[in-house]
């Protein structure tokens, strides 16, 4: 019985100790009427098994503005930049928030607030 409790305890064990990928860095520019996001983020990717999977730009209500899919591991490249263009921010929003997702532990609790210039 102690040998089939053990492996269950280990997935356990390694799922208590995941982190969310970090957001060390966002900026957002604007371009006539849209807006182009770059998301720098930080994260223990291990490969196709545990990576940094994608970024999104939310509204305070928590409305998805747009989702940046990241679609493959960056295990050699921490941190690492990716950007979404052709953003549509509603008129009057000085502030959107960005949350950032991970393959195995889906999207972060956190979010980190960006002031609009």
């Amino acid at each position: 019985m102690k040998h089939f409790l053990l492996p269950l305890l280990a997935v356990f064990a390694t799922q208590a100790l995941a982190e969310a990928p970090e957001i060390t860095d966002a900026r957002a520019s604007r371009s006539g009427d849209t807006w182009r996001f770059d998301v720098t983020l930080l994260h223990p990717d291990t490969g196709w098994d545990h990576y940094a999977d994608g970024w999104r730009v939310e509204l305070a209500d928590g409305t998805v503005l747009t989702t940046r899919v990241l679609a493959h591991p960056h295990v050699n490249e921490q941190p690492f930049t990716r950007s979404q263009s052709g953003v549509t921010v509603p008129d009057g929003v000085d502030t959107v928030f960005i949350r950032s997702r991970c393959i195995v532990d889906g999207w972060s609790q956190g979010v980190t607030e960006l002031k609009l210039p």
